[in-house]
């Protein structure tokens, strides 16, 4: 099962860069990067909203608005950072630094994020993450 899971992450992770690629494609020819990003969150809204009623049907939509729905909001925001972020690196700083630095500070943010959960870290896992972070060094480094 893990094999998968880390599959559908390598999967996912190799999309990203094709996602971003058309993303910044669809600007240029929108000449807005809002534009894009419009594109890119509709598409999946519609997406998601029929698999979601689909397999979960209208229930699990009424749960949800009874909860504190403000903080519901939070990671759609959240995820359009990441993508205006990630927009904006490839077209000011191409697409192998801004995926640098987006995976250590993901790692960094994920290595606070289990400790604050006291999930147990190796030592091996904060050496991989000086590393990672050095290896963004080297990268950025490399741009001249």
């Amino acid at each position: 099962m893990i094999w998968a899971t880390l599959l559908l992450l390598v999967v996912a992770g190799s999309a990203l860069v094709l996602q971003n690629a058309l993303m910044l494609e669809a600007r240029t020819v929108s000449g807005s990067v809002w534009v894009a990003l419009w594109l890119n969150s509709a598409v999946g809204l519609v997406v998601l909203t029929i698999t979601a009623l689909a397999t979960d049907g209208t229930e699990a939509f009424a749960r949800l608005a009874q909860g504190r729905l403000w903080v519901f909001l939070l990671p759609g925001l959240l995820g359009t950072l990441f993508v205006f972020a990630s927009l904006t690196g490839y077209a000011r700083v191409g697409a192998t630094l801004t995926i640098s630095a987006l995976v250590a500070s993901q790692v960094v943010a994920g290595l606070g994020f289990d400790l604050w959960r006291g999930t147990s870290v190796a030592p091996a896992q904060i050496a991989g993450l000086v590393l990672l972070v050095a290896g963004v060094a080297l990268v950025f480094g490399a741009r001249g």
